[in-house]
């Protein structure tokens, strides 16, 4: 955790975790053990404490989920005894996270109560100390029972799944999810220990930027700092300085001071010829690091700045209202995926495991992490890497398909933790976007919440009332959104697509993925299709003999409502009927990622209408079946890889567009048909593309039975539209037969398109001839197609579960080839290219 005070003790060593009373439900084994207490890590969690000490089995393995309720059902206590002396004016106890509803002592006496794990506390406990041995204890209150005890004294809010989460201020997902395992428990989650101080504290920095242009060129970086601080005693004033080094070692100087009867302070510093800070793909990122001392000691506070400025365009146009993110004026197509909690436990996500997360989104040719509101305020770590790299972040308050309480004790707690967070997260110049609440507007309309309200609100005083009105104090910079999906203006139904965001659910639960071509979204903020994880991700954990789609272990870990059943329904139409386990695993894989590829390509061709799409989901929190495109080991699924090519930069991609003709005789307020064929180019770059496309139809041996060369001019983040010629475009035999635009050279990728879906299709199943090499850490496989090959990809964790392949959903027309390099030390290389599927061999 970046900024701690170096005033800051941390408490976390000699732990012990004790459960005074377990619940009927827990098995009685264990009551000896719980009594008597066993060793606990801090920061950390029950569950884990329980895992190191051999009391559980690993909560993620089988159907250990089910076993272990008793866990959330628990009241926990953590213990600790430390040694003090004094030395300092003030000695404050200080917990960063305590989750969540707690009672924290001090040598018997209590301190204070904790109701939100979203926030930090603090306390005066100079009056409790002893010299010598001091007893630190914080006993948890049972979040399943406590949650259930607050909707029957309180009444019960709407919310989905099956507990109570919205009467805590407690991450969502703990709880269970459509994609999450129900581990509800408690812990100290973040730092705690005893800050000693004297004189004056910075208690809070917010270092807000502008830019400006410098009168002789350039621009000149504004720097706003915001200081709080805290006396220990008296009232007199307090010095505040503030030194601004830039990415190449300069540094300027700033000074203020608190007044007496004061306890804030603006010191205002001008960066001349500023280097702005830019989002991937739009320049670089430099940084400037900020410190800021009080009352004349080292630094409290150190932390970096970029200079950019960030708008949100939702202003009324001729086709509804867009959602246009801007960065330094300059318009950023969103390349997006969501982002849930990396892991179910959360202290178990490092800077290590923020990275290469990051690492995958980047690689995807990702621009824009939405931070999903089920979850957390994410870590500055995280946080961090995407200010170094240039990806965005859009954060969601935590707020998640519910309706919560405006009454207090939640409303004062959703100020505090409102406050704080804004406040921490403010210097970090990759967040562009708050935005209130995930589907909360939506289903305050849709999901029959009225009638279950009695009259009470649901939440919205939050997002058009308390939520704004922070920002516009303490971080006017950014732009906000009141909710995900949202239409900016009153009366409007919250999922349309005519404007602001949109969700599109029905692909997925009851529609068939072409659906999407139905859809013409201004943006699109979610939108996914599921699939299993990884081989080896999937048999870790589930044990089934035989291993079926339906047996009782794979549902443990099928979280979506009839996910399994949706699988088989979403693949119909597409691709054949599974022959064995393997095949059903390939099929979904490649059904979820020809999904996905199908409906971004389709959005992406509608730009600049539609600006943005974001993906559900990156990541997962556990070994799971769900829309991921990054399985919770690491493995980049197929869909990860169709992924990374629908957002290129540069995108060409062939779709049915209305000719001229159709758009003449459409009626007025009508879509046109789509009647002919257009080669769609999107050039997301600052550079200016001219080039040639080579379009032909041709069989699937690779006989060219027509073919064309056109030119294409495309400005800097412009598109482009070229009609297909009619021979070209109609197919003659569309069973054995593909389009094809092929540029002359690498930066666009070609494009296809098939006349039949991967069923209906005459593919040679065995179209390829792989030789594999062991190339130092490595494997190469060389792969030559002798008949069109679609999709071709390596499931090289089936051999090394540690093993990750370079290269995936590759397709080949005859007579091509391709390298693809598998990272792993042992293994055979033929076991590698034995891995190699395609969707040819489903047939």
């Amino acid at each position: 955790m970046t900024n701690l005070p170096p005033t800051f003790r941390a408490l976390h060593t000699d732990w012990t975790l004790t459960a005074p009373a377990l619940p009927e439900t827990a098995p009685a084994a264990l009551a000896d053990a719980l009594a008597a207490g066993i060793p606990a890590a801090v920061p950390g969690e029950a569950h884990l404490d329980l895992l190191r000490a051999g009391l559980i089995a690993d909560p993620f393995d089988g159907d250990n989920e089910a076993a272990q309720q008793w866990i959330g059902d628990t009241a926990w206590r953590f213990t600790t005894v430390f040694e003090w002396t004094g030395g300092a004016e003030r000695h404050d106890l200080v917990a960063y996270g305590l989750d969540t509803v707690a009672t924290v002592s001090l040598n018997g006496t209590e301190v204070g109560r904790t109701e939100n794990m979203h926030r930090s506390y603090r306390w005066d406990v100079r009056e409790l100390l002893r010299e010598g041995a001091n007893t630190l204890t914080v006993a948890f209150a049972a979040p399943v029972p406590e949650a259930a005890a607050r909707a029957e004294r309180d009444g019960a809010l709407p919310h989905v799944n099956h507990h109570e989460y919205n009467q805590l201020r407690k991450m969502a997902c703990s709880f269970g999810w459509d994609w999450g395992i129900d581990v509800a428990g408690a812990g100290i989650w973040k730092p705690i220990g005893l800050d000693s101080w004297s004189g004056a504290r910075v208690a809070a920095v917010r270092p807000l930027v502008d830019v400006a242009a410098a009168p002789g060129g350039g621009h000149d970086g504004l720097l706003s700092v915001h200081v709080d601080v805290e006396r220990a005693q008296g009232d007199a004033p307090v010095d505040v300085a503030v030194t601004v080094t830039g990415p190449d070692g300069d540094s300027l100087h700033a000074t203020g001071t608190v007044a007496p009867g004061s306890s804030t302070a603006v010191v205002e510093a001008v960066v001349p010829d500023v280097r702005r800070w830019w989002p991937v793909g739009h320049g670089d990122q430099p940084l400037y690091r900020v410190a800021v001392a009080a009352g004349g000691r080292e630094p409290d506070w150190t932390g970096r700045v970029g200079f950019r400025t960030v708008e949100l365009d939702t202003a009324p146009d001729e086709a509804g209202a867009p959602f246009d993110l801007k960065v330094n004026g300059e318009r950023v197509l969103v390349r997006g995926v969501n982002w849930i909690p990396d892991h179910a436990f959360l202290t178990e996500i490092d800077r290590d495991r923020y990275a290469r997360r990051v690492a995958d989104a980047l690689e995807a040719n990702v621009n824009l992490m939405r931070v999903w509101g089920g979850g957390i305020y994410e870590s500055d770590d995280l946080y961090d890497l995407a200010d170094e790299h240039g990806l965005l972040m859009w954060q969601d308050f935590p707020f998640a398909c519910a309706a919560y309480s405006e009454a207090d004790p939640i409303r004062s707690e959703v100020e505090a933790e409102a406050r704080e967070n804004v406040t921490r997260l403010s210097p970090h110049p990759s967040l562009v976007l708050w935005n209130g609440n995930n589907e909360n507007t939506w289903g305050s309309v849709d999901w029959g919440w009225a009638h279950r309200l009695d009259g009470r609100g649901w939440g919205d005083a939050y997002y058009n009332g308390l939520l704004p009105a922070i920002l516009s104090e303490l971080d006017p910079t950014r732009p906000y959104s009141p909710a995900s999906p949202y239409s900016f203006g009153d009366y409007r139904y919250p999922n349309d697509e005519r404007y602001g965001t949109m969700h599109i659910w029905d692909v997925w639960n009851r529609e068939d993925y072409t659906v999407y071509a139905k859809y013409r979204p201004r943006f699109l903020s979610e939108f996914g299709f599921q699939a299993p994880p990884a081989w080896s991700t999937l048999t870790r954990v589930v044990h089934d003999e035989p291993l079926d789609p339906f047996g009782p272990e794979m549902l443990v870990h099928q979280k979506a409502n009839l996910g399994n059943e949706k699988l088989e329904r979403g693949r119909q139409g597409h691709l054949p009927e599974p022959k064995s386990v393997l095949d059903w695993h390939w099929t979904t894989q490649l059904n979820q990622a020809h999904a996905i590829r199908f409906g971004v390509e389709h959005v992406r061709s509608l730009t600049p209408h539609n600006t943005g799409t974001i993906l559900w989901q990156l990541n997962d929190n556990w070994p799971v079946v769900s829309w991921a495109a990054v399985d919770f080991d690491g493995h980049r699924k197929p869909l990860w890889h169709a992924l990374r090519d629908a957002y290129a930069p540069r995108l060409a991609t062939l779709q049915p567009r209305p000719s001229e003709a159709a758009m003449a005789n459409a009626w007025e307020g009508t879509e046109p048909e789509s009647d002919t064929l257009a080669l769609i180019l999107v050039n997301d770059t600052g550079e200016d593309y001219q080039g040639t496309f080579a379009l032909t139809r041709e069989s699937f041996d690779g006989t060219v039975l027509a073919k064309a060369a056109i030119t294409a001019t495309v400005p800097a983040r412009g598109t482009a539209q070229i009609t297909v010629p009619d021979e070209i475009a109609a197919f003659g035999d569309a069973a054995s037969e593909l389009i094809a635009a092929v540029p002359d050279d690498d930066r666009f990728a070609p494009a296809y398109r098939y006349g039949a879906e991967v069923v209906d299709q005459r593919l040679d199943p065995a179209p390829l001839r792989i030789e594999a090499e062991r190339d130092g850490d490595g494997v190469l496989l060389h792969l030559t197609a002798t008949s069109l090959a679609r999709d071709v990809f390596c499931h090289a964790d089936m051999v090394d579960p540690d093993a990750g392949a370079d290269q995936g959903m590759i397709t080949l027309r005859a007579g091509e080839t391709a390298s693809i390099r598998v990272r792993s030390t042992t293994g055979d290389p033929d076991a590698f290219a034995a891995a190699v599927r395609c969707a040819n061999d489903l047939l």
